[in-house]
């Protein structure tokens, strides 16, 4: 079975991007083989499409709501269920697997197709394709092409794999606002070493770019109607926060994960700033406090620190719920912090409560109830012991995020990489307003916090004749409150994208389907029932008209005749 093509097109058009993954195979035996296609994909992608066409009759994928594919799938396959063809690999990725047997000297076209808006996180947007073709392919082609209208800043490309031959295989050129890169090595070049056929392509092929950034009230793009709003200040003063690190020293804790644990907070402590206070609470059955107040991060208290977290070691149950109360009381009562400031408790564990109150819907009424919108909380869930479900609820519903930390070599560098997100809060109380009775299917258009080096991202259906869309941005600063006004002119934002040949036409009409499911979706976690029922109801909708596999939806994969006739591919969650 031998791959002679392999296709990587990505465009990325104003950070949406579009991959197409097209795979040919033939069978060079003389008895029929499973060719397999398999693909990593980026866990916060979806699926819009996937087909094979063997000799020439083509079988597509069909989209359909979950519960329905799944009863036709198990009418169809009484023998239970198979996996499925889509599973998480890792932090990061997911794997669409799937094969198919051909006839002897026949030939196979596996083409997928994914999208996702890209995340700017600490300064950079990153495209990241994964490549593993396992062989040797004689024609192997990796293009992106970008177009950001507001301006490349800088753009880089990096990967796990490259060699020098390999490097004389990439080309990037670029202008002010496009850019394409291609990766095409030849057979000869693939290579470990010329005796063999051994392939070097093993690893992760990573875009990594910013966008140039004019006007103060961010930067707004319209295309058949749609509009989207990015909004990205930077250079502003920096709020003081108030941090409670509230960290599990239970049993499981023991041995490798306390150690990574101990060296991401050496090292978070030494990025405090002066301005920030800081606390420890420590937990397993019983819950310890470092001190019984905040302190501030003067080098003589993070010193102090940095000898309480050497001692740090684990042992025995896990009581979150009492840990979790104590660190907002322990900010309640704090005095004499800065009048603006971020109060932010950063938890992480690596197991289910068991100790003290372990009814999971219980803790979090109890955490929601004491946090009352005051303070942010993030849930970092050590390894898969965790209840993720009951992490991501709970930080949802207090305005934070929650994160798996997965348990390789480099989890003290997930850790540390997770704290430099949020370590430095720049507006707090983000408003963005735009003329009500003009404007449909609004996303989500105020923020609790927004941290320096991410996005925020708006977007909607402009519903009448609007020639100027007017925009209002209302914030808090360290500083000040701020109100950012802009107008943008509809007809001309339109010719931005008029004449872009290699623009797929309706993206910001995706984008904005994309960005409202992830939203609704989000919702749903920390909604109760009835809302829940509505809220995926509606991404149900938007998933099937649009045709992305979400979590609601299913790919059903039909194989020629004689073969197990249909499979699915679903979108696996970080909380299973």
């Amino acid at each position: 079975i031998k791959i002679y093509s392999l296709h990587v097109d990505c465009k990325v058009t104003s950070r949406f991007a579009h991959t197409v993954i097209t795979s040919k195979i033939v069978n060079q035996a003389n008895e029929s083989r499973e060719a397999t296609f398999e693909v990593e994909l980026p866990k916060t992608a979806f699926i819009t499409n996937f087909s094979m066409s063997i000799d020439g009759k083509v079988y597509p994928g069909v989209i359909k709501e979950k519960a329905s594919a799944q009863k036709e799938y198990d009418t169809a396959v009484s023998h239970g269920q198979s996996a499925g063809l889509v599973k998480i690999t890792g932090r990061k990725l997911e794997q669409f697997h799937v094969s198919v047997s051909i006839a002897a000297a026949s030939k196979v076209t596996f083409e997928l197709m994914y999208e996702e808006l890209l995340k700017r996180q600490l300064g950079k947007f990153e495209l990241l394709i994964k490549v593993r073709p396992k062989q040797l392919v004689k024609h192997f082609q990796i293009d992106v092409h970008i177009f950001e209208p507001q301006g490349i800043r800088f753009l880089e490309t990096g990967s796990t794999f490259m060699t020098n031959e390999l490097t004389e295989a990439l080309t990037k050129v670029q202008n002010e606002t496009k850019a394409h890169i291609l990766f095409k090595p030849t057979v000869d070049q693939q290579k470990i070493n010329p005796e063999l056929d051994e392939t070097l392509l093993n690893g992760d092929f990573v875009v990594r770019y910013d966008v140039k950034r004019g006007a103060a009230a961010g930067d707004i793009q319209i295309v058949n109607g749609y509009f989207v709003h990015y909004f990205a200040p930077h250079e502003m003063p920096v709020f003081p926060k108030n941090v409670i690190f509230v960290i599990d020293r239970s049993g499981s804790m023991a041995g490798r994960k306390i150690e990574q644990t101990r060296d991401a907070l050496l090292k978070i402590l030494q990025d405090l700033r002066l301005e920030d206070h800081f606390s420890f609470i420590t937990f397993n059955r019983k819950v310890v406090e470092w001190k019984s107040s905040l302190l501030q991060a003067t080098a003589e208290n993070v010193a102090s620190a940095a000898g309480f977290v050497q001692t740090l070691s684990a042992s025995g149950g896990t009581d979150i719920n009492r840990a979790l109360l104590t660190a907002v009381s322990v900010l309640d009562k704090a005095e004499r912090l800065p009048e603006r400031s971020v109060s932010m408790i950063i938890l992480l564990t690596d197991g289910q409560p068991t100790s003290g109150e372990s009814n999971v819907e219980v803790i979090q009424e109890n955490i929601q109830k004491a946090v009352n919108g005051k303070y942010t909380l993030f849930c970092l869930g050590f390894g898969f012991d965790v209840s993720y479900r009951f992490l991501e609820k709970m930080a949802l519903s207090n305005g934070g995020i929650a994160r798996r930390i997965y348990e390789n070599a480099d989890a003290a560098l997930q850790l540390q990489g997770f704290y430099q997100e949020v370590a430095t809060p720049i507006l707090m109380k983000i408003e963005m307003q735009y003329p009500e009775n003009a404007i449909e299917g609004l996303t989500k258009n105020n923020f609790k916090l927004f941290f320096e080096g991410s996005e925020i991202i708006v977007s909607g259906k402009i519903s009448n004749e609007l020639d100027l869309l007017p925009v209002e941005i209302k914030a808090q600063s360290h500083t000040s409150d701020l109100t950012l006004k802009e107008e943008a002119n509809v007809k001309e934002k339109e010719q931005v994208f008029q004449n872009q040949s290699y623009i797929f036409g309706n993206f910001i009409e995706r984008l904005w389907a994309y960005l409202t499911i992830q939203q609704l979706l989000e919702k749903s976690i920390s909604a109760q029932e009835e809302d829940q029922k509505t809220l995926e109801a509606q991404a149900l909708e938007l998933s099937l008209r649009y045709s992305f596999v979400t979590p609601l939806t299913s790919m059903v994969v039909t194989k020629p005749t004689g073969q197990e006739q249909t499979e699915l591919a679903n979108k696996p969650t970080e909380a299973g």
